[in-house]
C-alpha cells in the first residue's frame, strides 16, 4: 500500500495544526482540568467556526462524510496541544450511529453531534444486563461521561442509545489521572435505553474510529514532545554549549524521532485500511494501537527526563503529556492485548 495525502486531505490537516496551535494553549488546557476537563469555548470554534465535529458523520445527516484518514489528521493536530476535547464521542457514538443504527435515530442524534450541540461518550460492559428494554449494571472509564448528553453502551449482547437525563441512571466523576479526558462511572438501574437494530456494524465502526483517534493523538503528542525537548536542547547550556550538542543527548532525540516514523505509518496505515475496506483493517488498528501508544509513553517519559528538574515540575507542560500517554495507553484496550490480537491474527498464538 502506498499512502500519500490527497490536496484535500493536506489542507484539513494544516487547518487543524494551526487551529490547534493558536487555540488550544497551555492556559486554556489548565482551565479546563480545574472546570469539567473540556474547553468550552475551544469545542464551539472547533464545531461552528471550522465545522470539524461533523467530518465523520455522512453528508445526509449533516456532517461532511469524510473517512478516518481525514479524522485522524485532527486528532493528531489535537493531540499535540493535549486539548481537552470530546473527540471519542464523535470518533465512536457517531460512528456507532451511522454505521448501526435506525434512521430515525440517525436522524434524532447525528445532526445534533455534528454542529456539536450534543456531545456523547462510549462506554461498554460485560455487567450491563438487559430486560424489557431496560438496562441495568456498571459502566467504568466513560471519557467525558460526567458532562456528556447521551451515551453509547454496549455489552457482549448489543448496544443501546442512553440519555444522560434517563431515569435510573447515576453518574459518579472520580478523580483522573488525566484531567484532560476524565473518566465517569455509570450506573443503571432499569435504565431505557434504544438498541441499536445492526449493533454488530455500529460497533465495529465505533472501535475502529476509537483506536484511530487515540492512536493518532499518540502519535501528535509524540511528535509534540521530540519538537518541544529539541527547542529546549537548544536554549539550555551546560558547560558552554547547549545540551544538544552532547552526543548521548542526541541519541535520545535520534531514538524518539525513529519511533515517532513508526508510529505515523502505523497510524495512517490503518486509517486508509479501513477506509478503503482492506482485509489488513483489523491488523492495521490493533498494530496501530499498541505502537503509537507505546510510542508516546517512551517519548512522554523522555521529554521529562531530558529536561531535566524543569520537566518534573506541575508549571511544565510535561506532566500533562505523561499524563495523556499513559492514560491512552491503557484505554480502549491496553497495548498487550492489541499484540496479542496481532499474533492472533497473523498465526503465533498469544504475543510473547
Amino acid at each position: 500500500m502506498q499512502f500519500a495525502f490527497t490536496e484535500e486531505q493536506a489542507m484539513i490537516a494544516d487547518t487543524a495544526r494551526a487551529f490547534f496551535a493558536e487555540n488550544a494553549t497551555s492556559e486554556r488546557t489548565r482551565r479546563a482540568m480545574d472546570g469539567d476537563g473540556i474547553d468550552r469555548a475551544l469545542w464551539t470554534s472547533f464545531c461552528t467556526e471550522l465545522g470539524l465535529a461533523g467530518i465523520a458523520v455522512p453528508e445526509a445527516h449533516g456532517g461532511s462524510g469524510l473517512g478516518l484518514v481525514e479524522f485522524a489528521t485532527i486528532a493528531e493536530a489535537a493531540g499535540a496541544q493535549v486539548a481537552a476535547l470530546p473527540l471519542l464521542g464523535l470518533a465512536m457514538p457517531a460512528r456507532a450511529i451511522a454505521a448501526g443504527g435506525s434512521e430515525a435515530q440517525k436522524r434524532e442524534w447525528l445532526p445534533k453531534l455534528a454542529s456539536g450541540e450534543v456531545i456523547a461518550a462510549p462506554g461498554g460492559s460485560d455487567d450491563l444486563r438487559v430486560t424489557d428494554g431496560k438496562l441495568t449494571g456498571t459502566v467504568d472509564f466513560v471519557p467525558h461521561g460526567g458532562v456528556a448528553d447521551m451515551f453509547v453502551l454496549a455489552s457482549p449482547d448489543g448496544a443501546w442509545i442512553v440519555r444522560a437525563d434517563a431515569p435510573g441512571l447515576s453518574i459518579e466523576r472520580p478523580v483522573t489521572m488525566d484531567q484532560t479526558r476524565p473518566l465517569a462511572r455509570l450506573t443503571l438501574a432499569d435504565t431505557p435505553g434504544d438498541p441499536l437494530p445492526d449493533w454488530r456494524a455500529g460497533l465495529a465502526a465505533a472501535r475502529a474510529g476509537g483506536w484511530i483517534c487515540v492512536a493518532a493523538e499518540a502519535l501528535g503528542g509524540a511528535q509534540a514532545t521530540l519538537d518541544r525537548t529539541v527547542s529546549y536542547s537548544q536554549e539550555r547550556v551546560q558547560f558552554g554549549r547547549p545540551i544538544g550538542s552532547f552526543q548521548a543527548y542526541k541519541h535520545r532525540l535520534a531514538d524518539m524521532m525513529v519511533e515517532i516514523e513508526q508510529a505515523r505509518s502505523a497510524v495512517y496505515w490503518a486509517a486508509c485500511a479501513v477506509d478503503e475496506g482492506s482485509p489488513e483493517a483489523p491488523l492495521a488498528l490493533h498494530s496501530a494501537k499498541s505502537f503509537a501508544g507505546d510510542t508516546y509513553m517512551r517519548c512522554a517519559g523522555d521529554m521529562i527526563q531530558l529536561h531535566g528538574g524543569i520537566g518534573f515540575t506541575w508549571e511544565h507542560d510535561a506532566h500533562l503529556f505523561f499524563k495523556r500517554a499513559r492514560a491512552i495507553r491503557a484505554m480502549l484496550g491496553d497495548s498487550d492485548w492489541h499484540r496479542e490480537q496481532v499474533a492472533q491474527i497473523i498465526g503465533l498464538g498469544e504475543a510473547a
